[in-house]
């Protein structure tokens, strides 16, 4: 986890300083719900107080160096982590003169703003990486430089005053809409994940997995698809996915036969696809809620369709590599007790109350608390799963962990729609990016997601979303795209960046658990997520797969249709279907695959012709050889 996950590789504390940091931990999760439940504070009190915390325990928690004991106390982190909360509590300790002078700022308040900012710089570098660190300085100096800028990027500058005044000291730099989301709905529901997790939840979702697939065809393939696209509700890493839960599952993969390779793709691309499922996603679809100004109940259904898709997509593959390979399931032996495993279903209780007070039109940040408290209450139910203080202080500490990488990057992300706000950048570029597609909808969906994907390489989900809905997601609008179907094509490839080569976190993560060749490993992860490379662009083109301007029983043939037509994209990618494929009864099964998951009457049944026409020659082909060489051919 350490060496692929960077907000994993913390400091290992001993003595007095482990409980001090411990204890602040501890007190960030208490502050936090209770400042959501029973305080109503100004977003210039709360969203700082979030801020000194998160980025005080940065500077204890994650070394400057990669290479830097972390054993070991370290006299400057703490001595940043002292500046770090002096600066940002500055609001609270001068609220009512900073309102008061608004834009005729103090020399010691440009001072103070201009050292938050390389605070929240520097936090980003050794939590969340290097990559976002750089975007964020191109952006200030852009806001600097902007006379000097060729073209359409020109604009007359912005002096440093202002610069710093507009990112530290209004809530459209550092404390904007980013951060906000952070401070309420994001750190909440990581919470909830911290509590699920504590209950035995992670560990309940394998064994419920082994049982309900573990004796299908390729049955260890398919428990990895069933378990990550549940463990996505209590982590929004797409690395933490992998490490979790493919240490289990890649080895017994292995096992039974399947290609290293292959085996460390299935768990990287279930992984990742947690961050799409709802009813729990990523963090960036909290962001989405909020710039897009719609309940977050409304994305999680519109993402719904869509990530069963993905999932679908992904079972169907294993389910034609198993059979192209002859592989077995897994034997009554080697899994679980089904009666066992059944008597713990009351652990998923938790994810249908927070589903149903969602559903109830309860705001995110009660659904949340709600959540949490279900989780205390069902784990009572057994002994085993009951939460004493020391586990609830536990939950407590490792939630408020597992939220510095968020609070970090959206603080930086804070300064990037600062500047972008300031010069205007996010219409030029997203006018430059229509003139470069000369005005072409395919070509922008292509550039953005190209984008997407570059930027993917070193920043995470929630910081590629803010960049990329800041600049593509209006080009989209502009050629009248739904805004949600606009936004969550950004948010989508935001995420799949984690599996697409050159730099492919998730898959490098599995490929070290298998020892597998990483390039590899990418390249066969974004073949299985081919659906999660389909689906945007075709709610795009047709939001009905997004529940946009439909009825519930055209989405219901939506799913029905999108499914078959990955039933073809599957059988044609892997090469088996009834039997093995040449490359023309491939192409015809992706062809008609595709189609079919394109909606429209007329695409549709085009897309069953050539499926119907495929299955009927595969099937032919398979009798023709006869068992015996079907069984020849899969050894």
């Amino acid at each position: 986890m350490e060496k692929y996950d960077k907000e994993s590789a913390v400091r290992h504390y001993s003595g007095p300083m482990k409980w001090i940091v411990f204890s602040m931990l501890v007190l960030f999760s208490v502050y936090q719900l209770v400042a959501s439940f029973f305080l109503t504070l100004p977003p210039q009190i709360h969203r700082p107080i979030h801020l000194a915390f998160g980025l005080g325990l940065v500077f204890l928690l994650y070394p400057g160096r990669a290479k830097s004991d972390r054993s070991k106390t370290s006299i400057i982190g703490i001595i940043l982590a002292v500046i770090a909360v002096a600066t940002s509590l500055y609001w609270v300790y001068d609220y009512d003169g900073l309102v008061l002078r608004t834009g005729n700022y103090t020399s010691l308040d440009l001072v103070i703003g201009s050292v938050a900012t390389l605070i929240v710089l520097e936090a980003s570098r050794r939590v969340v990486g290097l990559p976002i660190t750089i975007i964020a300085g191109v952006f200030l100096l852009y806001t600097y430089y902007g006379q000097l800028m060729p073209g359409f990027l020109e604009h007359r500058g912005v002096d440093f005053d202002r610069i710093v005044g507009h990112t530290f000291f209004t809530l459209e730099g550092i404390f904007g809409t980013p951060l906000a989301v952070s401070s309420t709905f994001i750190f909440l529901f990581i919470l909830f994940g911290a509590f699920l997790e504590k209950t035995g939840v992670g560990d309940y979702f394998n064994d419920l997995s082994l049982v309900i697939a573990g004796r299908r065809i390729g049955g260890p393939a398919k428990v990895a698809v069933f378990s990550s696209a549940l463990q996505g509700t209590i982590s929004g890493s797409s690395v933490a996915n992998v490490v979790t839960s493919g240490a289990f599952t890649i080895p017994m993969m292995q096992r039974l036969g399947y290609r290293k390779e292959f085996a460390a793709a299935v768990e990287a691309s279930s992984s990742t696809g947690g961050q799409i499922m709802p009813p729990i996603m990523g963090a960036a679809a909290f962001l989405m809620a909020e710039f897009i100004n719609i309940p977050y109940w409304d994305i999680a259904k519109s993402a719904a369709l869509p990530a069963i898709l993905f999932f679908v997509g992904i079972w169907i593959m294993t389910h034609f590599e198993a059979k192209k390979l002859g592989l077995r399931g897994l034997t009554k032996e080697e899994i679980p007790d089904k009666k066992e495993v059944l008597k713990k279903i009351y652990l998923l209780a938790p994810i249908v109350i927070i589903i149903g007070v969602l559903m109830m039109g309860l705001s995110a940040e009660r659904s949340a608390i709600i959540g949490i408290i279900s989780c205390i209450v069902v784990g009572a139910f057994r002994k085993e799963t009951r939460m004493g203080p020391k586990d609830i202080l536990e939950a407590l500490a490792s939630g408020a962990q597992m939220s510095l990488g968020v609070v970090a990057a959206t603080a930086a992300a804070g300064i990037i729609v600062g500047a972008v706000t300031l010069t205007g950048i996010g219409l030029k570029l997203a006018n430059g990016l229509l003139d470069l597609a000369g005005g072409n909808l395919f070509l922008t969906l292509v550039f953005t997601m190209i984008a997407s994907l570059i930027l993917g390489m070193g920043t995470p989900t929630t910081a590629n979303y803010i960049i990329t809905s800041t600049i593509a997601a209006p080009a989209l609008v502009q050629q009248g795209v739904p805004e949600l179907a606009a936004h969550m094509f950004t948010f989508y490839f935001g995420i799949v960046a984690d599996i697409t080569p050159p730099v492919a976190l998730a898959a490098f993560a599995a490929a070290g658990i298998a020892k597998s060749k990483p390039i590899m490993t990418g390249v066969e992860s974004t073949r299985l997520s081919i659906a999660a490379f389909l689906a945007p662009y075709i709610f795009v083109v047709s939001p009905q797969l997004l529940l946009i301007d439909t009825t519930f029983l055209e989405s219901i043939w939506v799913m029905i249709t999108s499914t078959v037509g990955m039933i073809g994209v599957g059988a044609g990618l892997i090469g088996f279907w009834m039997a093995r494929m040449n490359w023309l009864e491939r192409l015809v099964a992706v062809a008609g695959g595709i189609l079919a998951i394109i909606p429209g009457m007329i695409t549709d049944l085009s897309g069953f012709a050539l499926l119907g026409l495929g299955f009927a020659y595969s099937l032919y082909k398979a009798k023709k050889q006869g068992p015996a060489q079907q069984q020849n051919t899969a050894a």
